[in-house]
């Protein structure tokens, strides 16, 4: 008999999922929590660090950072473990890179063999103009050249250029891709491919300039596995969810996505559930949910996992919050408050020496009790930042990814 969940209890169990209901306690490892959810976007550093942070009793952004930056001398050891979902091999270092939708993200070190063969493993979506595109085996040496220049070094940008140039010929660095204030280098359009393959990941900034370096070394996992890794992985976060919701998250074409959602079913790795009148998918045997609905005030920051993943996304984001908290449809780009599990409100937070404004709009009406909540998450920002907060309740004048 196929089992039948309601948003509540689907929603009360992501949100256990996501350490929303309970952060992780004092001790946890911040790898361990990235990998809870998945991967943390990271396109803004300060957002990554209130993700984790806020999930993680006791931490602060110098903890996310430490598991960034620190103990970097072994990159060249292999870190694949027999069961990428459990970090069995003992690194508890991130790497900042490419991952899901070829977006920057961190990803716990451990991880990377499952990773890197899954983002490689899904389909593409069109390529550059003709003018502008390469060939597979162009695409390939670039690749190859970005990890061989990177590998025990750290370069900014116009450094890595002047190496792959030299290493692969002068059509890489024509200058071609329409860029913010010009052109840049042919080669860029498969940066992203780079740092999902294991070429490439984020080093410290020089001064003001980002730099790059090769991450630790490892042996991918085979595609097939890393694909069933990473869908059972998505769906104990996420599920239920359906192909179409699995596609979206992952950038992935829709059919492909189905038929590999059908793959997985046949061989007994995911189970069909009802899910609001609807059939979606869970891990086979995990129907297990909540009783209880979700309760509580929660700051999320721009990107996170917890609010870009939950679908159906009208759910997620109810009435009024559909228009405001979104941007265009897509999720992410305003921090959102949450009020028993969905947004009800945006916020956005100002930052001036060891101090920070955090401005909240609700949506409707906090009780006494959720106004008490949300200081509370307020002074916990705070914290996390190393910053002394002050709460304002108002209209947020802030466009998306202020």
């Amino acid at each position: 008999m196929t089992s039948r969940i309601t948003w509540d209890e689907a929603s009360a169990r992501r949100y256990e999922r996501q350490l929303l209901g309970a952060p992780a306690p004092v001790g946890t490892p911040v790898a361990e929590v990235v990998s809870t959810l998945l991967a943390t976007h990271a396109q803004v550093l300060s957002a990554a660090e209130l993700s984790v942070g806020l999930r993680l009793d006791g931490a602060t952004r110098q903890d996310v950072r430490a598991a960034l930056w620190d103990d970097r001398s072994d990159n060249r050891r292999d870190d694949r473990s027999d069961d990428p979902r459990h970090n069995r091999s003992g690194d508890r270092r991130l790497v900042k890179t490419y991952g899901p939708r070829g977006t920057i993200h961190l990803l716990a070190a451990a991880e990377l063999p499952f990773w890197s063969a899954a983002l490689t493993a899904v389909p593409g979506g069109a390529g550059a103009p003709p003018g502008v595109r390469m060939t597979p085996g162009q695409e390939e040496q670039v690749v190859a050249a970005i990890g061989d220049a990177l590998d025990g070094r750290q370069l900014t940008i116009d450094e890595l250029s002047e190496e792959v140039v030299a290493r692969t010929g002068p059509w890489a660095g024509d200058l071609v891709m329409e860029a913010f204030q010009g052109k840049w280098p042919r080669w860029r359009q498969v940066m992203h491919r780079a740092g999902q393959s294991g070429a490439l990941c984020f080093a410290p900034n020089r001064g003001r300039k980002a730099t790059y370096t090769r991450p630790p070394h490892f042996d991918p996992l085979p595609a097939d596995e890393a694909l069933a890794t990473l869908v059972r992985h998505y769906l104990h976060a996420y599920g239920p969810a359906t192909p179409q919701h699995f596609a979206k998250w992952a950038a992935a074409p829709r059919g492909w996505a189905a038929d590999l959602f059908a793959t997985l079913a046949s061989s007994g790795g995911i189970e069909e559930v009802d899910f609001e009148g609807a059939p979606a998918w869970v891990v086979a045997g995990d129907t297990e949910f909540p009783t209880e609905a979700v309760r509580g005030v929660r700051l999320l920051p721009y990107f996170d996992a917890y609010a870009i993943a939950a679908q159906p996304r009208e759910r997620m984001f109810p009435g009024a919050a559909y228009q405001r908290a979104l941007a265009g449809g897509q999720a992410g780009n305003f921090p959102v408050l949450l009020v028993d599990g969905v947004v009800a409100g945006v916020w956005h937070q100002r930052r001036q020496g060891k101090r920070t404004t955090v401005t909240v709009e609700p949506l409707g009406r906090l009780t006494r009790a959720r106004e008490r909540e949300l200081r509370e998450q307020v002074e916990r920002v705070g914290e996390v930042l190393e910053a002394e907060p002050e709460l304002v309740v108002g209209k947020v004048t802030a466009g998306p990814h202020a």
